[in-house]
């Protein structure tokens, strides 16, 4: 039901800064030599002399229908620009998102299970470390560590082979990890206190099934919230990395046109990013009712 008045929440603030960022945006596309009557004939075309609320209604009409105006740098319209680049960012932020899960949700439920072990401690420790190093910084330090110094992997690019997608996957994935992995033990602990758990083992239930089929289960919801968040994250937030690591994503096509101010093309990958991560949300709550049976018994 919020989905609505937060992408047009969105629109208002990515259209506000563009009205408050200086510079006129005719002579940013036709360049600052350009012949006064085709500034003034641009102008009229993009309707830059109405007043602010006709030109938002102008702009969010354009935005409705995909289009997000032309690219200054290239020419190309901005959705072609995003459209090619969008795979690149898919594709990370997806086996980054798999990456957190294959590790976090294990440490976790291992963490659980053995509550003040060295276990325990040690994948505390591992969390705390991945939520607290920047990204920039571990990105580096892989590059130096694992493509210049040991040669396992190539430092940047995209070209097609597996070791390509190697460290930006890990530095990307590090602190939904982090965050996984703590979601995932602290939602088992109260879970596994739980009377149906004491039940169970009273009854000779088997420990690995008690936790695998019962409490992780039951714990899910908390979960599956948490992936939900860091996959949008991941989404939206790839920017750092895919410059780290040349990656010719949507997070490298936003640094590229804030550097030319290229500002139809940051508008266009806000909105973008907005959209995705408000689409993951959303399925994010759909999967609510398959995992719990009072919500799906609610709404059916």
């Amino acid at each position: 039901m919020l989905l609505i008045p937060i992408l047009i929440g969105v629109t208002v603030i990515v259209f506000g800064i563009m009205v408050l960022t200086p510079g006129d945006p005719a002579i940013l596309m036709l360049g600052e030599n350009a012949p006064q009557e085709d500034l003034v004939a641009l102008r009229e075309r993009l309707g830059l002399n109405e007043p602010i609320y006709v030109q938002y209604g102008i702009w969010l009409a354009r935005v409705v229908q995909l289009d997000f105006g032309r690219s200054i740098r290239s020419g190309r319209p901005v959705t072609d620009e995003i459209v090619s680049r969008l795979p690149a960012t898919t594709e990370l932020a997806l086996l980054a998102t798999l990456l957190a899960i294959a590790v976090g949700v294990p440490l976790g439920v291992i963490s659980a299970t053995r509550p003040n072990s060295a276990v325990d401690h040690t994948a505390t420790v591992v969390a705390f470390t991945g939520l607290a190093m920047p990204v920039f910084w571990q990105g580096l330090v892989m590059i130096l560590l694992f493509a210049l110094v040991l040669g396992w992997f190539p430092p940047s690019g995209r070209l097609g082979g597996w070791e390509y997608y190697v460290l930006p996957t890990i530095t990307l994935g590090t602190s939904a990890i982090a965050a996984i992995t703590r979601m995932t033990r602290a939602t088992m602990l109260e879970t596994l206190s739980q009377d149906y758990v004491r039940t169970a083992r009273s009854k000779g239930v088997r420990e690995r099934s008690i936790t695998y089929r019962h409490a992780l289960r039951n714990a899910m919801i908390p979960i599956v919230t948490v992936i939900g968040l860091q996959f949008g994250a991941l989404l939206s937030g790839a920017v750092i990395t895919e410059t780290i690591f040349s990656w010719p994503g949507i997070g490298r096509l936003a640094i590229d046109a804030i550097r030319s101010k290229d500002f139809p093309v940051v508008q266009g990958v806000v909105m973008v990013f907005a959209l995705m991560y408000a689409f993951v949300n959303l399925v994010t709550d759909v999967l609510y009712a398959y995992l719990d049976p009072r919500l799906k018994t609610r709404y059916s």
